[in-house]
């Protein structure tokens, strides 16, 4: 659990909290490393691959970081699907570059430690945390999450809310055009004033930056996703203790 007493007893100066990565390992190497140089815990909001060219490179660099005790990456739904698959589940929908995942991990020198490794690691991700007045999570907030803990084997679950939200966001019942769902903000405002939730998964910045929202609560979200893997760029933001 992301502890932030602990983080500062450990001697971090502050947290990183990163978007979605898509397999873009040069934008996540460029968050690793300053994370590193400036002693900042890393927490990745999931979906660390599916899209770009080198998801088992970024693989690789938050187990190191991992083992290290230097990262955590939250449970995104591409972390979910890839480890249904690994474990050969039939899957249906739109499967967003998981393909092309599954070929470079096939491809691998090590992509059979890699394989076993998300394996375990996605089935123990977190779908969402809280850090004083901070929530984070892939998707989107949930009210329940304000009460309950995120249930330790979230990444081996069928989805059911808030797990549902936490991985997904929320969905209208329509597609759009582009054969993708559509994908609503009315959770937006039911985050209580004084409460800012940290996710990922809807590219909502019209200019590559982080986006901010305020609900009708008073609460706000913010949006990290600026389209890493998708013809976009990885986007982080530095928190303090």
């Amino acid at each position: 659990m992301l502890d932030p007493l602990r983080l500062a007893e450990r001697g971090f100066a502050g947290l990183r909290v990163v978007g979605d990565v898509h397999g873009d390992m040069r934008g996540f190497t460029a968050a690793a490393d300053g994370a590193e140089a400036q002693n900042l815990f890393l927490l990745q909001l999931g979906d660390l691959t599916d899209g770009g060219p080198d998801s088992p490179g970024v693989l690789r660099r938050i187990f190191a970081m991992m083992d290290a005790g230097r990262a955590l990456f939250m449970l995104g739904n591409h972390e979910h699907k890839l480890r249904r698959a690994l474990l050969g589940a039939r899957l249906r929908g739109t499967l967003e570059g998981l393909e092309s995942t599954l070929a470079q991990l096939a491809a691998a020198p090590d992509g059979e430690a890699l394989r076993a490794r998300i394996i375990t690691e996605v089935a123990r991700a977190p779908a969402w945390l809280r850090r004083h007045h901070s929530f984070f999570v892939h998707a989107a907030y949930h009210p329940d999450m304000l009460h309950n803990d995120a249930p330790p084997d979230a990444g081996t679950r069928r989805p059911e809310p808030p797990l549902t939200r936490a991985l997904y966001g929320q969905v209208a019942t329509g597609i759009r055009r582009d054969g993708f769902p559509e994908r609503l903000l009315h959770w937006l405002d039911s985050v209580p004033q004084g409460i800012t939730v940290y996710c990922g998964h809807d590219t909502r910045s019209k200019d590559g930056r982080p986006l901010r929202l305020r609900g009708a609560r008073g609460g706000e979200a913010v949006f990290v996703d600026t389209g890493a893997g998708k013809g976009g760029h990885l986007s982080w933001i530095d928190l303090s203790l």
